[in-house]
């Protein structure tokens, strides 16, 4: 019996060390991405005016003047903390809460997301969404160690990861200006589109303004991953809660979905907890 709790004490021990590893690995790339993110050439610098909005169309005109003031400064790093559940089984619709840290960088457009997805009491899925000079990635681990998806480098990654910037920009509304690299075209009294493109990639959105002004739905076509491809699918965002941050109002809540031919599949459901511009 000795010997067996001995045996059991070294696995338990071997164990939280192989853990720990692979937690200060996973910080440790995250950590580099994000340097490398922040790094990427000379911040975005200046002021918002309504001037800027000459020539835009009028839902997106309205927009603006909603949810920013007169002299807000340019964001051009943005750090933020999320918290809300993500689809881990859409056979079962099995939901698992998650929290995520995210960083941003408007000029060149990319971000680095960096999330812990609880599947069950001590065991997690790291997540970590990128795009960093150009180019996307999705990575996923079980507890850090498992490697569960793995899809990087290629043109629709960088296209996703551009279309998901994009959807995500009305978190810091200053990026959506034409200053930003932002082109937009109208498509009716309360829809417009906008196209940005980084690199090689291009993304396309529509955006949906309710009575308010203020952006609801985000719309358009991402590759989505299916098993070690991705296909072109049509794609949801909406925005079901706003609140002002620092002089600007911004979505706390909301949910994304892939549209399917047999309905809407939501896939992430979250809100902003804390939001950090510079």
């Amino acid at each position: 019996m000795k010997t067996l709790l001995i045996v059991l004490a070294i696995i338990v021990v071997v164990a939280v060390a192989m853990l720990e590893a692979a937690d200060y690995r996973w910080r440790v790339r995250s950590h580099a991405l994000v340097a490398a993110l922040r790094s990427g050439g000379p911040p975005v610098a200046g002021a918002f005016h309504a001037a800027q909005l000459a020539g835009l169309p009028a839902p997106v005109r309205r927009y603006f003047l909603v949810v920013l003031q007169e002299g807000q400064p340019l964001a051009a790093h943005v750090r933020l903390a999320q918290r809300g559940t993500f689809l881990v089984k859409p056979e079962a619709n099995g939901w698992a809460p998650f929290m995520a840290v995210q960083d941003f960088r408007v000029a060149p457009a990319g971000f680095v997301w960096d999330a812990r997805i609880a599947m069950a009491p001590g065991i997690a899925v790291r997540v970590r969404d990128s795009f960093v000079d150009g180019k996307g990635s999705m990575y996923g681990a079980a507890l850090g160690l498992f490697t569960v998806v793995r899809m990087e480098n290629t043109p629709d990654m960088a296209t996703a990861a551009l279309t998901r910037y994009l959807g995500e920009a009305c978190w810091f509304p200053t990026a959506l200006l034409p200053g930003a690299g932002v082109e937009w075209t109208a498509v009716d009294d309360s829809t417009a589109r906008a196209t940005l493109a980084v690199g090689g990639a291009t993304a396309k959105l529509d955006f949906h303004f309710g009575s308010d002004s203020l952006i609801r739905r985000v719309t358009g076509v991402r590759p989505r991953a299916v098993g070690a491809t991705t296909v072109p699918t049509a794609w949801e965002g909406r925005w079901l809660e706003y609140a002002v941050r620092g002089g600007v109002r911004i979505p706390v809540l909301g949910e994304v979905a892939w549209l399917l031919p047999a309905g809407p599949q939501p896939y992430w459901r979250g809100r902003v907890t804390d939001i950090v511009v510079e």
